[in-house]
């Protein structure tokens, strides 16, 4: 746990630096809601949202007028975690399930500095872990002892249901940060509706072997999510093909996804340092 947390902090340090120096911000940015809390009325200027007009009082003559919005001072910041077994692929000493701990916690760090509530939902095709969002600095802390720790009681994935557990379970609008290798069908329908619901940030954690797998001949692979094992020929150049057309694939039509509905999307290779990204991220959500 300390090496864990050691870790964090030394990530933490790395993104802290980076926004202070190169963005003149905060970590706050990229937990920042929109338009919730209205503040004030400013002349129109060339580039704002004409959804911020305000049509009542610039239909008196006096000049174009958009609202001036303020963040809620009490934004909740939600962690939606995929720990099933396909999280496990990997080399032994950092699997994706590796990554995504590492990911998910360094955020929560920042999470519990900068926003009043945090929460966390890890799960698989069950809930493995629920942590209802609080704004105690304990909270925060038990986040990551939680990450930390958990051992999934199930093997398979059913994001759907998780999407679908996040919808019911937060009442107001959150900044909702998933953190999954999406290898699941079905949950396009429930990921529109989280995003049209709340400010969604999806992180895609992927492992090379997904995309090109060592020429080892014909060998056997074991599905430790459906628990059955087939033999594959990994030198096969249409296997191999198809391997890797079928990620980028499915890469696209996430990313898609998310644009169409205004989600941040975020694809971290499992064995990267996944800082330079994070940074980017919270540059993209600054403006």
């Amino acid at each position: 746990m300390d090496e864990f947390l050691a870790r964090l902090r030394n990530f933490d340090i790395q993104i802290r630096k980076a926004v202070n120096s190169q963005m003149r911000g905060s970590f706050r940015s990229v937990f920042k809601g929109t338009g919730l809390e209205f503040s004030d009325l400013r002349t129109y200027q060339y580039g704002d949202d004409v959804r911020a007009i305000d049509w009542n009082v610039s239909s008196k003559g006096h000049g174009t007028f958009v609202k001036v919005f303020r963040e809620e001072k009490d934004q909740t910041v939600f962690f939606v975690v995929d720990v099933s077994a396909s999280q496990q692929v990997g080399p032994q000493h950092r699997a994706k399930l590796d990554a995504t701990k590492e990911v998910c916690g360094v955020l929560a760090m920042s999470a519990i500095r900068e926003a009043s509530h945090v929460g966390l939902y890890c799960f698989s095709d069950q809930k493995e872990r629920y942590i209802k969002p609080s704004n105690s600095m304990k909270t925060g802390y038990q986040l990551i002892m939680s990450l930390f720790k958990l051992q999934p009681e199930s093997t398979r994935t059913n994001l759907a249901d998780a999407l679908l557990f996040t919808l019911n379970c937060l009442k107001r609008r959150s900044v909702v940060i998933l953190l999954s290798d999406f290898i699941d069908q079905g949950y396009d329908h429930n990921l529109k509706a989280l995003a049209k619901k709340h400010d969604l940030v999806v992180i895609h954690l992927y492992d090379q072997r997904e995309i090109n797998l060592p020429r080892l001949g014909i060998i056997p692979v074991h599905d430790t999510e459906s628990g059955q094992t087939v033999w594959l020929n990994t030198s096969s150049v249409s296997f191999r093909k198809h391997l890797r057309d079928t990620f980028q694939q499915n890469q696209a039509r996430l990313e898609r996804l998310c644009k169409q509905f205004n989600a941040n999307y975020l694809a971290l290779d499992s064995q990267e340092d996944f800082v330079p990204k994070l940074i980017e991220l919270f540059r993209v959500r600054k403006y």
